[in-house]
């Protein structure tokens, strides 16, 4: 399948700049994250903030990581996992 436009001209700008690189790499973390919690609370079958009081956090902090605005720790999503007596999986992929 070849390359849209919009694509080849992304990835030239990234390819030269490597701010715009660290702001994209550090999104697609936030994001991973918040898409992860989102299923995880989700299975669960609960609200964000039921969610936040098994896991001993605010139900501000997770609406924060599910709206990708805060990058959590490992830490912290170990907690939150922990708090529906889940743990958190550390997977390795191609970049």
């Amino acid at each position: 399948m070849a390359k849209s436009k919009a694509k080849k001209m992304l990835d030239e700008m990234l390819e030269n700049d490597a701010e715009l690189k660290q702001f994209i790499d550090v999104y697609n973390e936030r994001l991973d994250a918040a898409l992860a919690l989102v299923q995880l609370r989700e299975e669960e079958g609960l609200s964000q903030r039921a969610l936040a009081e098994k896991a001993g956090k605010t139900q501000a902090t997770i609406a924060r990581i599910e709206n990708g605005n805060m990058n959590p720790t490992f830490k912290m999503m170990n907690e939150i996992a922990a708090g529906v007596g889940k743990k958190v999986k550390i997977e390795f992929v191609k970049a």
